[in-house]
Order: structure tokens, then C-alpha cells, then sequence
């Protein structure tokens, strides 16, 4: 349930709200834009609310069920877009924000190598699992923390923000303490534990839809992050499963439109899972942009054809710079920007 305060309430109307509203039992988060404040009463028995009364306190507009299962997530509770720093950049504001590098920490010289060539290229973040999640037990499965200490190196030497993947949540301390943004794989989206544990750390956490979850269960996971106390997610589609077996996924870019009617936080994409296919993964991309979407998480590397994990829907620098260019246009028309990243200029 939300509470709406009056156009010029004082903070002495909004505190005796938020009060009352924790006496009853609730959980309360406020959101305090230029023209409202809302005061989210979050769990509790909403009989216990409605007696209450809230409606005649001072100061309060109105008081409003929300009917959907997320809250926090909900644009209802948060009708401005939330924006996340990430180093020097933001996602979810004007500005577009790109993320790239290879699928996996291969080793360091390469590792050093790929994050040149994506700062360099103008993305905002550099990318690489340093654990491994692969449908094969026998196929390569990342440098554990041996390549979370590459990735901090890659940042020393490049000022570029990390991107990496937590899989377990014995790992998420240890994780947390290398990487700026924590990143919960396709496979892990349903993990609860898991996300209660990010939503337990003061990083951003990227949040990519499950292979087959509605876009209610990815808002869902997005709230179990959230209810921790972690208000920094940003959502990732990533292409989900159906019957068509030209692409490796289905990229649902409707999901870019759905999401950001329905939820505050930002929406990247990845079109490199997407599609699963190095040719196309431009194309998606652009579309991506076209469609909305404040990010773009690519997988890069200098010579795609040797990449240890998902090298066909790698691309290479020339491919990436191509991109690059194109999304700046688009990116443009639509009244948004490609930020020159501050790491350029290390």
C-alpha cells in the first residue's frame, strides 16, 4: 500500500505517517521526488492499515492499494525512473551505458587486453565471468578468485567499473569485494537465498531474466533483492527459451517496453545471449537502443574465434566499434546520449 503525501506536506506530517504506519507493523520505504512523497508500507495485515484511517492524517493526499505482487519494484511506489551510478557513469538516466568484454577471464594478459580494447571503444564497464556457470560439466568453468583479481587489475589499469557474475552465496562477500556490480545469471534469477544475500550488499546488482520467466517472476526476483534493503538493481534481458532454433534465445524486446512501464529501475540488454550468433548481435543491439533499453552488455574480445566460452556469439573489435557508432545515432534521435567514459581519459 502507498501512501501519497500532499504537495507541500511537512516533514513533521510525513514523519508522524511513517510512525504510525511501523506501529501497525509495517516495513516503510519513502520516496521523496521533486512533487510527492510516498510512503510505502510494505507487508503487516492491510485490515490493521485500513483502520488507520491515514486518509484523514494531516498532510496525506491519498492512500492506494498496489494490487501487484512487487512493490518496491513498482512504478506505482516510485513513478520516477530510479538512477544508478556505476564509477563514473549512470544507467537509467539520459545517458546510455554499455558494458563489454569477453564471456570469461581466459587469463590475464588477455583480460588486460580486452578491457584496453572496450574503454578504448567507448563502453562504461568491462565484463568477465570469473566463475563459470556451463550447461557441461567438462567445459571451462573460470579462474575463481585468481580472476576477480585480474578483473581489479584490468580496473586499476583502465578505470573501468566491473562486471562479474555471483553464482553462490558463500561467494558473495568474496565477490563483492572485487566487483562493482554483482551480476545474477539467467540460471540464478529464481535463486532466493541468493538474491537476499546481494540485497544484503551496498552494490549494484544486474539482474537478468530467467531463460523461461515471465516478466512478473523477474520483477519478483528484483523485489526479493530489493526487500534486503538494495535499491540498486538493474534488470538485463537476455533473451528467453521458446521452439525456434535458428538463434540460440528469443530476444523479447517487448520486455524493454513492459518492464520500464511497469517498474522504476533500469532495463539493459544483452544481445549476445539474445541471439547467440555474432552476425546479428549488432542489429539486436541497435534495435535494443530503438526500443528503449538504457544499456547494452555485449561480449567483446580481440579474437572471438578463440574465446574459451561463447565464442559464436562473440564479437570483434572492428564488430564493436561498428556498434558502437551505430547506437550513438539512434541513441541520439531518441534524445539520449553515449557519454565519453571518464576511464578514456586514464
Amino acid at each position: 500500500m502507498i501512501i501519497v503525501m500532499r504537495k507541500g506536506a511537512t516533514q513533521a506530517q510525513v514523519n508522524e505517517v511513517v510512525e504510525r504506519v511501523r506501529a501497525a507493523g509495517f516495513g516503510v520505504h519513502l520516496s521523496q521526488g521533486e512533487e510527492r512523497t510516498i510512503i510505502g508500507a510494505i507487508g503487516g495485515d492491510r485490515r490493521v492499515l485500513s483502520d488507520l484511517n491515514l486518509e484523514a492524517a494531516p498532510g496525506v493526499e491519498r492512500v492506494t492499494p498496489i494490487s501487484k505482487p512487487y512493490k518496491l519494484v513498482s512504478r506505482d511506489f516510485h513513478p520516477e525512473d530510479t538512477v544508478i551510478r556505476v564509477g563514473g557513469a549512470t544507467v537509467g538516466g539520459s545517458d546510455l551505458w554499455v558494458v563489454a568484454g569477453p564471456c570469461s577471464v581466459e587469463g590475464r594478459e588477455l583480460l588486460l587486453e580486452s578491457a584496453r580494447l572496450v574503454r578504448d571503444g567507448g563502453a562504461h564497464a568491462l565484463r568477465a565471468g570469473a566463475f563459470k556457470p556451463r550447461s557441461s560439466p567438462y567445459s571451462f568453468q573460470g579462474l575463481g578468485e585468481e580472476g576477480l583479481k585480474y578483473l581489479a587489475e584490468a580496473r586499476a589499469l583502465t578505470g573501468l567499473p566491473v562486471v562479474t557474475e555471483v553464482m553462490d552465496t558463500r561467494d558473495v562477500e568474496l565477490v563483492a569485494e572485487y566487483a562493482d556490480v554483482l551480476q545474477i545469471g539467467t540460471r540464478n534469477m529464481q535463486n532466493f537465498s541468493l538474491l537476499k544475500e546481494v540485497g544484503r550488499t551496498n552494490k549494484p546488482v544486474l539482474l537478468k531474466r530467467g531463460m523461461s520467466a515471465t516478466i512478473e517472476e523477474w520483477l519478483m526476483a528484483a523485489e526479493y533483492v530489493m526487500s534486503e534493503g538494495n535499491h540498486q538493481v538493474i534488470l538485463c534481458e537476455r533473451g528467453v527459451r521458446t521452439f525456434e532454433t535458428a538463434t540460440r534465445n528469443t530476444l523479447d524486446l517487448s520486455a524493454v517496453v513492459v518492464a520500464k512501464s511497469l517498474t522504476h529501475l533500469p532495463v539493459v540488454v544483452d544481445p549476445s545471449h539474445g541471439v547467440g550468433k555474432r552476425a546479428f548481435v549488432g542489429a539486436l543491439a541497435r534495435a535494443a537502443v530503438a526500443a528503449g533499453a538504457d544499456g547494452i552488455l555485449v561480449e567483446v574480445h580481440q579474437r572471438p574465434d578463440e574465446a574459451k566460452s561463447d565464442a559464436a556469439q562473440t564479437i570483434g573489435p572492428t564488430a564493436f566499434h561498428q556498434m558502437m557508432h551505430e547506437i550513438a545515432a539512434i541513441a541520439q534521435v531518441l534524445g539520449r546520449r553515449l557519454p565519453t567514459p571518464v576511464s578514456a581519459h586514464v
